[in-house]
């Protein structure tokens, strides 16, 4: 009977599919960070705004300089004759050409308002560029590092489909001879069929981790991650008190926020210019003819205009309101971000020691594991021990082995995420 339960379950259950193809396309991880950050869209967003930033600063600057400038041409026909002044006599068609250069003589400090803002504009779009390059780099990381965890992950599980296969054939061999019940045989016939179901689910969480590396660098197909060095992940080049104050001055969450509040109170600023009187000097310089383009008669004029704002229906109280509001929710905004900082930098550089302390103690267990399975082996090929310790030590093994690979992705994820805090590299060879 139990013979042929044991036959039974082995045509039950299905076979594991064989090794991955070789023939995937293969990238390192310098190569699926530029392939997957050209293709952002956020990223390609931030690179427009410092585009639009730039066109801002320069255009505050033309301002103190150069006037605005204005080209007009009107060409009308009639069908009654009338005074032309152009030719000084009647006509039915009237040409007219102009040129206007406008340029502000006193605004109230508008333009220093405007050029302070474009200047915190241009900084917190630059700074939004690098926030950007390190959120989809750790986002690609992420994806690098599942498909690196689900490779070793499944040749762990190989490796305990391996070994229960090989004490099945011991076990079975032992209870021809009469040295062990026939239960020995149903239970590691259980355990192969639990790896080979593990293994089955990890070769498909593989595939779809493939397929996300390669959504991402832009392929429509699976790609594999090249193996990264296999070295001990090295210590941090700084202490967290300066990781704090390196974030806080150059992280880019915090220059973006500090630039935003500049830019909010440059906003205010010029609002309150409002209240005080405009003058303008306005050049202009026109032809009149009947002709296509006219020279018959030109005539040019200068003035000087002062403005001077009185009630506008509170459009210009509302507007400054809604100023002020703008700059202190961006004063809040980066002050809430600071006092975030030593919250958010300490989470991702705890993260990086312990996950690497944890590694470091898996790998210990492992040697631990893999000598406690080589002795429970031998002494139940000898009789010396039960099924039941050889089947504890070989889940132990398995779980040392996972627990590696698990420390080893969660110290690499740690640093992406400590990188993009602070918005630089720490060690060199990922860009």
């Amino acid at each position: 009977m139990i013979a042929a339960l044991l036959a039974a379950v082995q045509l039950s259950v299905p076979a594991p599919r064989p090794a991955l193809q070789d023939s995937i396309p293969q990238v390192t991880l310098a190569e699926a960070l530029r392939m997957a950050t050209d293709l952002d869209p956020n990223y390609v967003a931030a690179l427009g705004q410092i585009a639009n930033a730039e066109w801002g600063r320069r255009a505050a600057i033309a301002a103190f300089v150069i006037p605005s400038i204005t080209l007009q041409g009107t060409y009308q026909k009639s069908s009654t004759p009338s005074f032309n002044v152009g030719t000084g006599a009647e006509s039915r068609t009237f040409t007219v050409a102009q040129a206007t250069a406008s340029y502000e003589l006193f605004a109230g400090g508008r333009r220093f308002a405007d050029l302070a803002g474009t200047a915190a504009s241009l900084t917190g779009a630059k700074a939004g560029e690098v926030q950007a390059r390190y959120a989809s780099a750790l986002v690609t990381e992420s994806a690098f590092y599942q498909v690196l965890s689900l490779k070793e992950l499944v040749r762990v599980r190989r490796e305990r489909l391996g070994r229960a296969e090989q004490q099945l054939a011991v076990a079975r061999s032992r209870v021809i001879a009469g040295a062990a019940v026939q239960t020995d045989s149903l239970q590691l016939s259980l355990e192969r069929t639990r790896a080979q179901v593990d293994l089955l689910i990890e070769e498909s969480r593989l595939r779809v981790a493939r397929y996300d590396l390669g959504s991402l660098i832009g392929q429509r197909g699976q790609v594999d991650a090249a193996p990264l060095n296999g070295a001990r992940a090295p210590d941090l080049p700084m202490t967290l008190q300066e990781a704090v104050a390196e974030a806080l001055d150059r992280g880019p969450s915090y220059r973006i926020a500090r630039a935003d509040e500049k830019a909010a109170s440059a906003a205010f600023t010029a609002r309150k210019t409002d209240y005080l009187p405009q003058v303008g000097l306005t050049a202009t310089t026109s032809a009149f003819d009947e002709r296509i383009f006219p020279d018959q008669t030109k005539r040019s004029t200068i003035s000087i205009g002062v403005t001077l704002p009185i009630w506008d229906g509170g459009q210009r109280e509302i507007a400054l309101t809604q100023a002020r509001v703008n700059r202190d929710v961006a004063r809040a905004v980066r002050e809430d971000l600071e006092r975030s900082a030593w919250r958010d930098v300490t989470r991702a550089y705890e993260a990086y020691i312990t996950s690497r302390a944890a590694e470091d103690l898996a790998r210990g267990g492992l040697t631990v594991a893999q000598e406690n399975y080589r002795v429970q082996a031998a002494r139940y090929q000898e009789g010396a021990t039960t099924i039941l310790d050889l089947l504890e030590a070989q889940v132990s093994l398995t779980d040392a082995e996972s627990g590696i690979v698990q420390a080893r992705q969660a110290t690499q994820l740690a640093l992406a995420g400590l990188e993009a805090i602070l918005g630089r590299r720490l060690f060199p060879g990922k860009e």
